[in-house]
Protein backbone atom coordinates (compact mmCIF):
# COMPACT_ATOMS: atom_id res chain seq x y z
CA UNK A 1 0.00 0.00 0.00
CA UNK A 2 2.62 2.40 0.74
CA UNK A 3 4.54 1.08 -2.37
CA UNK A 4 1.74 2.13 -4.32
CA UNK A 5 1.17 5.94 -2.50
CA UNK A 6 4.70 6.50 -3.66
CA UNK A 7 4.10 6.07 -6.99
CA UNK A 8 0.93 7.64 -7.16
CA UNK A 9 3.20 10.44 -6.06
CA UNK A 10 5.68 10.25 -8.67
CA UNK A 11 2.50 10.49 -11.30
CA UNK A 12 1.50 13.22 -9.81
CA UNK A 13 4.60 14.71 -9.62
CA UNK A 14 5.53 13.90 -13.63
CA UNK A 15 2.19 15.20 -14.77
CA UNK A 16 2.82 18.68 -12.63
CA UNK A 17 5.70 18.79 -14.49
CA UNK A 18 4.97 17.90 -17.68
CA UNK A 19 1.60 20.66 -17.46
CA UNK A 20 4.51 22.95 -16.28
CA UNK A 21 6.08 22.60 -19.64
CA UNK A 22 4.02 23.21 -21.91
CA UNK A 23 2.78 26.31 -23.37
CA UNK A 24 -0.41 27.28 -26.00
CA UNK A 25 -0.03 28.17 -29.12
CA UNK A 26 2.85 27.91 -31.55
CA UNK A 27 6.76 27.32 -30.90
CA UNK A 28 8.35 30.79 -32.94
CA UNK A 29 10.85 29.82 -35.93
CA UNK A 30 11.74 33.15 -38.01
CA UNK A 31 9.66 33.64 -41.27
CA UNK A 32 11.52 31.99 -44.14
CA UNK A 33 12.70 34.99 -47.09
CA UNK A 34 14.26 34.65 -50.57
CA UNK A 35 17.79 35.38 -50.21
CA UNK A 36 20.24 35.81 -53.16
CA UNK A 37 23.55 34.37 -52.88
CA UNK A 38 24.91 37.48 -53.64
CA UNK A 39 25.04 41.32 -55.03
CA UNK A 40 24.83 42.08 -58.75
CA UNK A 41 27.44 44.58 -58.41
CA UNK A 42 31.34 44.59 -59.54
CA UNK A 43 34.19 45.77 -58.05
CA UNK A 44 35.41 48.46 -56.24
CA UNK A 45 31.97 47.90 -54.07
CA UNK A 46 32.20 44.35 -53.73
CA UNK A 47 32.65 42.53 -50.29
CA UNK A 48 35.68 44.30 -48.76
CA UNK A 49 37.11 41.79 -45.67
CA UNK A 50 36.51 41.94 -42.69
CA UNK A 51 33.09 41.51 -42.76
CA UNK A 52 32.12 44.19 -40.07
CA UNK A 53 34.38 46.70 -41.69
CA UNK A 54 31.92 49.57 -41.20
CA UNK A 55 32.77 51.39 -37.72
CA UNK A 56 29.99 50.24 -35.40
CA UNK A 57 27.92 52.79 -33.85
CA UNK A 58 29.93 55.52 -35.48
CA UNK A 59 30.07 54.80 -39.29
CA UNK A 60 30.53 58.21 -40.33
CA UNK A 61 33.91 58.12 -39.47
CA UNK A 62 34.89 56.20 -42.87
CA UNK A 63 34.88 60.19 -44.53
CA UNK A 64 37.09 60.92 -41.55
CA UNK A 65 35.47 64.46 -42.21
CA UNK A 66 36.50 65.91 -38.34
CA UNK A 67 33.41 68.49 -38.43
CA UNK A 68 30.94 65.51 -39.94
CA UNK A 69 32.23 63.68 -36.44
CA UNK A 70 31.22 66.62 -34.74
CA UNK A 71 27.74 67.08 -35.56
CA UNK A 72 26.70 63.57 -35.68
CA UNK A 73 28.08 63.31 -31.74
CA UNK A 74 25.75 66.39 -31.45
CA UNK A 75 23.08 64.72 -32.87
CA UNK A 76 22.94 61.82 -30.75
CA UNK A 77 22.95 63.66 -27.67
CA UNK A 78 20.58 66.23 -28.76
CA UNK A 79 18.11 65.08 -31.30
CA UNK A 80 14.62 64.89 -30.37
CA UNK A 81 13.87 62.25 -32.47
CA UNK A 82 16.33 59.48 -30.66
CA UNK A 83 15.19 60.96 -27.16
CA UNK A 84 11.44 59.60 -27.48
CA UNK A 85 13.10 56.62 -29.58
CA UNK A 86 15.01 55.93 -25.63
CA UNK A 87 11.81 56.83 -23.96
CA UNK A 88 10.21 54.13 -25.53
CA UNK A 89 12.39 51.44 -25.38
CA UNK A 90 12.27 51.97 -21.19
CA UNK A 91 8.59 52.11 -21.95
CA UNK A 92 8.45 48.75 -23.41
CA UNK A 93 11.20 47.78 -20.93
CA UNK A 94 8.88 48.63 -18.12
CA UNK A 95 5.91 46.70 -19.96
CA UNK A 96 7.88 43.64 -19.99
CA UNK A 97 8.36 44.11 -16.09
CA UNK A 98 4.59 44.10 -15.31
CA UNK A 99 4.54 40.78 -17.23
CA UNK A 100 7.03 38.83 -15.74
CA UNK A 101 5.88 39.92 -12.65
CA UNK A 102 2.83 37.44 -13.22
CA UNK A 103 5.34 34.44 -12.71
CA UNK A 104 5.12 35.20 -8.49
CA UNK A 105 2.62 35.58 -6.37
CA UNK A 106 1.15 38.57 -5.07
CA UNK A 107 1.04 39.82 -1.50
CA UNK A 108 -0.65 42.50 0.21
CA UNK A 109 -1.51 43.94 3.41
CA UNK A 110 -2.65 46.49 5.47
CA UNK A 111 -3.91 47.84 8.95
CA UNK A 112 -7.50 48.90 10.10
CA UNK A 113 -8.82 49.71 13.45
CA UNK A 114 -12.75 51.12 14.03
CA UNK A 115 -15.16 51.34 16.82
CA UNK A 116 -18.68 49.64 15.80
CA UNK A 117 -22.11 49.17 17.40
CA UNK A 118 -24.36 45.77 16.86
CA UNK A 119 -27.93 45.73 16.96
CA UNK A 120 -30.09 44.12 19.59
CA UNK A 121 -32.11 42.87 17.42
CA UNK A 122 -29.68 41.50 15.02
CA UNK A 123 -30.16 37.82 13.46
CA UNK A 124 -29.02 35.39 16.01
CA UNK A 125 -26.26 33.36 14.62
CA UNK A 126 -27.23 30.05 17.45
CA UNK A 127 -29.81 28.99 19.63
CA UNK A 128 -29.63 32.14 21.77
CA UNK A 129 -30.91 35.22 20.36
CA UNK A 130 -28.51 38.33 20.77
CA UNK A 131 -31.22 40.70 23.47
CA UNK A 132 -28.52 43.66 23.96
CA UNK A 133 -26.51 45.73 21.39
CA UNK A 134 -22.49 45.33 21.39
CA UNK A 135 -20.60 48.16 21.09
CA UNK A 136 -16.61 47.40 20.68
CA UNK A 137 -13.44 48.06 19.26
CA UNK A 138 -11.98 46.52 16.50
CA UNK A 139 -8.51 45.85 15.48
CA UNK A 140 -7.12 43.95 12.53
CA UNK A 141 -3.63 43.35 10.31
CA UNK A 142 -4.99 41.33 7.46
CA UNK A 143 -2.70 39.42 5.08
CA UNK A 144 -3.75 38.54 1.17
CA UNK A 145 -1.72 35.93 -1.01
CA UNK A 146 -2.57 35.14 -4.83
CA UNK A 147 -0.87 33.23 -7.36
CA UNK A 148 -2.01 31.79 -10.73
CA UNK A 149 -0.75 28.48 -11.68
CA UNK A 150 0.66 29.14 -15.18
CA UNK A 151 0.49 25.85 -16.09
CA UNK A 152 -1.00 26.60 -19.73
CA UNK A 153 1.81 29.03 -20.47
CA UNK A 154 -0.49 32.26 -20.39
CA UNK A 155 2.18 34.38 -18.48
CA UNK A 156 5.00 32.85 -20.27
CA UNK A 157 3.67 33.70 -23.60
CA UNK A 158 3.03 37.49 -22.54
CA UNK A 159 6.33 37.39 -21.09
CA UNK A 160 7.55 36.03 -24.15
CA UNK A 161 5.77 38.83 -26.16
CA UNK A 162 6.10 41.52 -23.87
CA UNK A 163 10.54 40.88 -24.06
CA UNK A 164 10.36 40.49 -28.20
CA UNK A 165 8.17 43.69 -28.26
CA UNK A 166 11.67 45.31 -25.72
CA UNK A 167 13.77 43.90 -28.67
CA UNK A 168 11.87 45.49 -30.91
CA UNK A 169 11.91 48.91 -29.43
CA UNK A 170 15.05 48.82 -28.99
CA UNK A 171 16.26 47.96 -32.41
CA UNK A 172 13.63 50.61 -33.63
CA UNK A 173 15.57 53.21 -31.53
CA UNK A 174 18.84 51.57 -33.29
CA UNK A 175 17.02 52.51 -36.74
CA UNK A 176 16.06 56.28 -35.49
CA UNK A 177 20.07 57.01 -34.59
CA UNK A 178 20.90 55.56 -37.81
CA UNK A 179 17.90 57.09 -39.94
CA UNK A 180 19.50 60.99 -38.33
CA UNK A 181 23.04 60.24 -39.14
CA UNK A 182 22.37 59.28 -42.57
CA UNK A 183 19.65 62.32 -43.07
CA UNK A 184 22.72 64.77 -41.28
CA UNK A 185 25.36 63.26 -43.12
CA UNK A 186 23.33 63.49 -46.56
CA UNK A 187 22.74 67.58 -45.61
CA UNK A 188 26.00 68.05 -44.44
CA UNK A 189 27.66 66.38 -47.86
CA UNK A 190 24.94 68.63 -50.05
CA UNK A 191 25.72 71.52 -48.07
CA UNK A 192 29.49 71.39 -48.71
CA UNK A 193 28.22 70.43 -52.42
CA UNK A 194 26.61 73.74 -52.41
CA UNK A 195 29.52 75.40 -50.64
CA UNK A 196 31.60 74.09 -53.88
CA UNK A 197 28.81 74.99 -56.20
CA UNK A 198 28.99 78.91 -54.51
CA UNK A 199 32.87 78.94 -54.90
CA UNK A 200 32.31 77.75 -58.68
CA UNK A 201 30.25 80.20 -59.29
CA UNK A 202 32.06 83.24 -57.54
CA UNK A 203 35.25 82.31 -59.60
CA UNK A 204 33.39 82.84 -62.64
CA UNK A 205 31.64 86.10 -61.33
CA UNK A 206 35.89 86.97 -60.64
CA UNK A 207 36.43 86.53 -64.18
CA UNK A 208 33.28 87.35 -65.78
CA UNK A 209 33.94 90.57 -64.13
CA UNK A 210 37.78 90.77 -65.15
CA UNK A 211 36.11 90.20 -68.91
CA UNK A 212 33.87 92.86 -68.29
CA UNK A 213 36.53 94.91 -67.89
CA UNK A 214 39.00 94.30 -70.62
CA UNK A 215 35.19 94.50 -72.97
CA UNK A 216 35.04 98.25 -71.62
CA UNK A 217 38.33 98.72 -72.62
CA UNK A 218 38.53 97.44 -75.95
CA UNK A 219 34.66 99.41 -76.45
CA UNK A 220 36.15 102.67 -75.47
CA UNK A 221 39.00 101.93 -77.56
CA UNK A 222 37.01 102.02 -80.50
CA UNK A 223 37.30 97.96 -80.89
CA UNK A 224 34.54 96.22 -79.18
CA UNK A 225 30.68 96.93 -79.96
CA UNK A 226 28.07 98.20 -77.18
CA UNK A 227 26.74 95.05 -78.03
CA UNK A 228 29.88 93.03 -76.40
CA UNK A 229 29.28 95.19 -73.75
CA UNK A 230 26.11 94.52 -73.15
CA UNK A 231 26.20 90.31 -73.50
CA UNK A 232 29.34 89.71 -71.01
CA UNK A 233 27.14 92.33 -68.27
CA UNK A 234 24.16 90.40 -69.23
CA UNK A 235 26.09 86.60 -68.42
CA UNK A 236 27.55 88.59 -65.12
CA UNK A 237 24.19 89.62 -63.68
CA UNK A 238 22.58 85.92 -64.25
CA UNK A 239 25.80 84.42 -62.43
CA UNK A 240 25.11 87.11 -59.27
CA UNK A 241 21.33 85.84 -59.88
CA UNK A 242 22.44 82.18 -59.18
CA UNK A 243 24.88 83.04 -56.31
CA UNK A 244 21.93 84.36 -54.52
CA UNK A 245 20.14 81.26 -55.28
CA UNK A 246 22.92 78.71 -54.36
CA UNK A 247 23.32 80.67 -50.75
CA UNK A 248 19.60 80.59 -50.13
CA UNK A 249 19.48 76.81 -50.80
CA UNK A 250 22.62 76.47 -48.62
CA UNK A 251 20.65 78.39 -45.78
CA UNK A 252 18.04 75.69 -46.02
CA UNK A 253 20.13 72.77 -45.45
CA UNK A 254 22.03 74.71 -42.56
CA UNK A 255 18.21 74.92 -40.77
CA UNK A 256 18.03 71.10 -41.48
CA UNK A 257 21.15 70.19 -40.04
CA UNK A 258 20.26 72.53 -37.23
CA UNK A 259 17.04 70.80 -36.34
CA UNK A 260 18.84 67.14 -36.64
CA UNK A 261 21.31 68.12 -33.83
CA UNK A 262 18.92 70.54 -31.82
CA UNK A 263 19.81 73.38 -32.06
CA UNK A 264 17.92 76.52 -33.00
CA UNK A 265 18.07 77.64 -36.50
CA UNK A 266 18.19 81.27 -36.10
CA UNK A 267 21.19 81.24 -34.16
CA UNK A 268 23.21 78.04 -35.68
CA UNK A 269 25.72 78.49 -38.46
CA UNK A 270 28.36 76.24 -40.60
CA UNK A 271 31.03 78.01 -41.77
CA UNK A 272 31.52 77.31 -45.32
CA UNK A 273 34.57 74.89 -46.70
CA UNK A 274 35.88 73.29 -49.56
CA UNK A 275 34.05 68.86 -50.60
CA UNK A 276 37.41 67.35 -49.85
CA UNK A 277 35.43 64.23 -48.82
CA UNK A 278 35.93 61.24 -50.74
CA UNK A 279 34.30 58.12 -51.40
CA UNK A 280 35.39 55.51 -49.20
CA UNK A 281 35.84 51.47 -49.44
CA UNK A 282 32.66 50.30 -48.05
CA UNK A 283 32.74 46.73 -47.04
CA UNK A 284 29.31 45.18 -48.19
CA UNK A 285 29.31 41.51 -47.11
CA UNK A 286 26.62 39.15 -48.68
CA UNK A 287 22.76 39.50 -48.95
CA UNK A 288 22.26 37.33 -45.64
CA UNK A 289 24.52 39.52 -43.72
CA UNK A 290 21.83 42.44 -44.31
CA UNK A 291 19.55 40.13 -42.10
CA UNK A 292 21.62 40.78 -39.35
CA UNK A 293 23.09 43.91 -39.69
CA UNK A 294 19.63 46.28 -40.30
CA UNK A 295 17.66 47.63 -37.50
CA UNK A 296 14.76 48.00 -39.24
CA UNK A 297 14.83 43.89 -40.28
CA UNK A 298 15.43 43.06 -36.81
CA UNK A 299 12.78 45.58 -35.47
CA UNK A 300 9.93 43.62 -38.05
CA UNK A 301 11.34 40.59 -36.88
CA UNK A 302 10.77 40.92 -33.10
CA UNK A 303 7.27 42.31 -34.14
CA UNK A 304 7.06 38.42 -35.49
CA UNK A 305 7.92 36.91 -32.67
CA UNK A 306 5.93 39.18 -30.38
CA UNK A 307 2.76 38.30 -32.23
CA UNK A 308 3.64 34.75 -32.34
CA UNK A 309 3.73 34.69 -28.55
CA UNK A 310 -0.56 36.39 -28.54
CA UNK A 311 -1.10 33.84 -30.21
CA UNK A 312 -0.56 31.58 -27.28
CA UNK A 313 -1.91 34.03 -25.13
CA UNK A 314 -5.28 34.04 -26.59
CA UNK A 315 -5.00 30.03 -26.77
CA UNK A 316 -4.51 29.77 -23.09
CA UNK A 317 -7.46 30.99 -22.65
CA UNK A 318 -8.94 27.69 -23.77
CA UNK A 319 -8.12 25.82 -20.79
CA UNK A 320 -8.87 26.51 -17.39
CA UNK A 321 -6.65 28.94 -15.20
CA UNK A 322 -5.96 28.07 -11.66
CA UNK A 323 -5.33 30.39 -8.52
CA UNK A 324 -4.04 29.81 -4.98
CA UNK A 325 -5.25 31.63 -2.37
CA UNK A 326 -4.69 32.52 1.67
CA UNK A 327 -5.17 35.23 3.78
CA UNK A 328 -5.08 35.87 7.31
CA UNK A 329 -3.96 37.99 10.19
CA UNK A 330 -4.61 39.57 13.30
CA UNK A 331 -8.07 40.60 14.75
CA UNK A 332 -8.73 41.95 18.19
CA UNK A 333 -11.31 44.19 19.93
CA UNK A 334 -8.44 45.01 22.27
CA UNK A 335 -5.37 46.21 20.60
CA UNK A 336 -3.00 45.34 23.53
CA UNK A 337 -3.54 41.50 23.27
CA UNK A 338 -3.76 42.28 19.05
CA UNK A 339 -0.30 40.64 18.38
CA UNK A 340 -1.04 37.34 20.78
CA UNK A 341 -1.66 33.86 18.77
CA UNK A 342 -5.11 33.58 19.33
CA UNK A 343 -5.99 36.84 17.76
CA UNK A 344 -4.52 35.12 14.80
CA UNK A 345 -6.55 34.05 11.91
CA UNK A 346 -6.01 32.37 8.25
CA UNK A 347 -7.79 30.94 4.93
CA UNK A 348 -5.84 28.72 2.15
CA UNK A 349 -7.70 27.42 -0.81
CA UNK A 350 -7.49 26.43 -4.61
CA UNK A 351 -9.88 27.78 -7.11
CA UNK A 352 -9.75 26.78 -10.65
CA UNK A 353 -12.34 28.67 -13.55
CA UNK A 354 -12.95 27.12 -16.78
CA UNK A 355 -14.59 29.06 -20.07
CA UNK A 356 -18.23 26.90 -20.81
CA UNK A 357 -19.93 29.25 -22.76
CA UNK A 358 -18.68 33.06 -24.35
CA UNK A 359 -20.18 33.28 -27.60
CA UNK A 360 -17.09 32.22 -29.99
CA UNK A 361 -15.45 34.97 -28.22
CA UNK A 362 -11.92 32.92 -27.33
CA UNK A 363 -12.41 31.77 -30.71
CA UNK A 364 -12.21 35.14 -32.47
CA UNK A 365 -9.35 36.33 -30.21
CA UNK A 366 -7.42 33.26 -31.47
CA UNK A 367 -7.83 34.53 -35.31
CA UNK A 368 -7.56 38.04 -34.12
CA UNK A 369 -4.44 37.09 -33.54
CA UNK A 370 -3.24 34.72 -36.17
CA UNK A 371 -3.99 37.20 -38.37
CA UNK A 372 -1.58 39.78 -36.58
CA UNK A 373 0.92 37.38 -36.93
CA UNK A 374 0.47 37.02 -40.28
CA UNK A 375 0.69 40.45 -41.49
CA UNK A 376 4.17 40.99 -39.34
CA UNK A 377 5.50 38.22 -41.89
CA UNK A 378 4.26 40.41 -44.68
CA UNK A 379 6.14 43.39 -42.88
CA UNK A 380 9.17 41.15 -42.28
CA UNK A 381 9.59 40.09 -45.80
CA UNK A 382 8.71 43.24 -46.87
CA UNK A 383 11.27 44.70 -45.28
CA UNK A 384 13.79 42.40 -46.32
CA UNK A 385 13.00 42.74 -49.90
CA UNK A 386 13.28 46.73 -49.93
CA UNK A 387 16.43 46.56 -47.64
CA UNK A 388 18.06 44.55 -51.28
CA UNK A 389 16.33 47.21 -53.28
CA UNK A 390 18.07 50.44 -51.47
CA UNK A 391 21.54 47.60 -51.10
CA UNK A 392 21.37 47.45 -55.22
CA UNK A 393 20.26 51.09 -55.98
CA UNK A 394 22.99 52.22 -53.87
CA UNK A 395 25.29 49.84 -55.60
CA UNK A 396 24.22 50.85 -59.04
CA UNK A 397 23.96 55.05 -57.82
CA UNK A 398 27.48 54.60 -57.19
CA UNK A 399 28.94 52.84 -60.30
CA UNK A 400 26.89 55.24 -62.62
CA UNK A 401 28.04 58.43 -60.85
CA UNK A 402 31.67 56.88 -60.96
CA UNK A 403 31.33 56.84 -64.93
CA UNK A 404 29.48 60.00 -65.07
CA UNK A 405 32.50 61.74 -62.78
CA UNK A 406 35.14 60.96 -64.68
CA UNK A 407 33.41 61.90 -68.08
CA UNK A 408 32.33 64.68 -67.00
CA UNK A 409 35.82 66.09 -65.76
CA UNK A 410 37.67 65.52 -69.29
CA UNK A 411 34.27 67.63 -70.18
CA UNK A 412 35.36 70.47 -67.71
CA UNK A 413 39.08 70.06 -69.10
CA UNK A 414 37.25 70.57 -72.61
CA UNK A 415 35.53 73.45 -71.52
CA UNK A 416 38.61 75.00 -69.96
CA UNK A 417 40.80 74.51 -73.36
CA UNK A 418 37.52 75.76 -75.64
CA UNK A 419 37.75 79.10 -73.39
CA UNK A 420 41.26 79.75 -73.91
CA UNK A 421 40.82 78.76 -77.41
CA UNK A 422 38.32 81.53 -77.80
CA UNK A 423 39.63 84.33 -75.84
CA UNK A 424 42.69 84.37 -78.00
CA UNK A 425 40.54 84.33 -80.77
CA UNK A 426 38.55 87.29 -79.76
CA UNK A 427 41.58 89.39 -79.06
CA UNK A 428 42.79 88.18 -82.55
CA UNK A 429 39.74 89.47 -83.91
CA UNK A 430 38.95 86.18 -85.24
CA UNK A 431 35.02 85.81 -83.50
CA UNK A 432 32.84 87.53 -81.92
CA UNK A 433 32.71 88.12 -78.16
CA UNK A 434 29.51 85.79 -78.30
CA UNK A 435 31.59 82.30 -78.68
CA UNK A 436 33.69 84.03 -75.72
CA UNK A 437 30.59 84.12 -73.55
CA UNK A 438 29.38 80.39 -74.81
CA UNK A 439 32.76 79.18 -73.99
CA UNK A 440 32.21 80.80 -70.37
CA UNK A 441 28.47 79.71 -69.27
CA UNK A 442 29.51 76.17 -71.14
CA UNK A 443 32.99 75.81 -68.53
CA UNK A 444 30.40 77.48 -65.54
CA UNK A 445 28.04 74.62 -66.60
CA UNK A 446 30.56 72.25 -66.55
CA UNK A 447 32.29 72.58 -63.65
CA UNK A 448 28.58 72.85 -61.63
CA UNK A 449 27.70 70.13 -62.43
CA UNK A 450 31.33 68.10 -62.24
CA UNK A 451 30.62 69.51 -58.59
CA UNK A 452 27.06 68.20 -58.00
CA UNK A 453 28.12 64.94 -59.37
CA UNK A 454 30.87 64.85 -56.46
CA UNK A 455 27.69 65.81 -53.99
CA UNK A 456 25.60 62.90 -55.49
CA UNK A 457 28.37 60.63 -55.37
CA UNK A 458 28.78 61.19 -51.99
CA UNK A 459 25.26 61.40 -50.57
CA UNK A 460 24.55 57.81 -52.42
CA UNK A 461 27.13 56.13 -50.58
CA UNK A 462 25.73 57.82 -47.11
CA UNK A 463 22.30 56.02 -47.99
CA UNK A 464 24.43 52.66 -49.40
CA UNK A 465 25.79 52.51 -45.45
CA UNK A 466 22.61 53.23 -44.01
CA UNK A 467 21.15 50.52 -46.28
CA UNK A 468 23.85 48.13 -44.81
CA UNK A 469 22.65 48.49 -41.29
CA UNK A 470 25.40 51.31 -40.54
CA UNK A 471 27.68 48.87 -39.27
CA UNK A 472 24.93 47.96 -36.55
CA UNK A 473 24.72 44.14 -34.93
CA UNK A 474 21.54 42.27 -33.77
CA UNK A 475 23.69 40.82 -31.13
CA UNK A 476 23.35 44.08 -29.30
CA UNK A 477 19.59 43.35 -28.80
CA UNK A 478 19.16 39.87 -28.68
CA UNK A 479 20.92 40.25 -24.83
CA UNK A 480 18.00 42.60 -23.95
CA UNK A 481 15.75 40.26 -21.77
CA UNK A 482 13.55 41.06 -18.74
CA UNK A 483 13.91 37.86 -16.59
CA UNK A 484 12.37 37.06 -13.18
CA UNK A 485 14.75 37.33 -10.73
CA UNK A 486 14.69 37.12 -6.98
CA UNK A 487 14.62 40.90 -6.46
CA UNK A 488 11.71 41.01 -8.59
CA UNK A 489 9.35 39.37 -5.84
CA UNK A 490 9.83 42.02 -3.33
CA UNK A 491 9.88 45.23 -6.32
CA UNK A 492 6.59 47.44 -5.77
Amino acid sequence: MLRFQKMNGVVVVLLVSILVGCAAGPKYQRASVSTPPSWSAEEPWRAAEPRDGIPKGAWWKLYQDPALDTLEEKALDANQSIQLAISRVEQARDLARVQVAGYFPSLSGGANAQRQRSSANRAAVSTIAPTTAITQNVYQIPFQLNYEVDLFGRVRRNVEAANAQYQATAADLENVRLLITSDLAADYFTLRELDAEIGDVQESISYYEKGLVLVNNRHAGGVASGLDVAQQETVLDAARAQLHLLKEQRVTFEHAIATLIGAPAPTFRLAPATLNAQIPAIPLGVPTDVLERRPDIATAERQMASQNALIGVAQSAFYPSIFLFGGGGLNSSDITNLFGAPSTFWSLGVSAVEPILNGGRIHAQVDFAKAGYQGSVATYRNTVLSAFQQVEDGLSGLTTLADAASAQQKAVDDSQRFLNIANDRYVGGLVTYLDVITAQQTLLTNQRLATQIQGQRLVTSVFLVKALGGGWDRKEIDALLVRPTAKSVVQQ
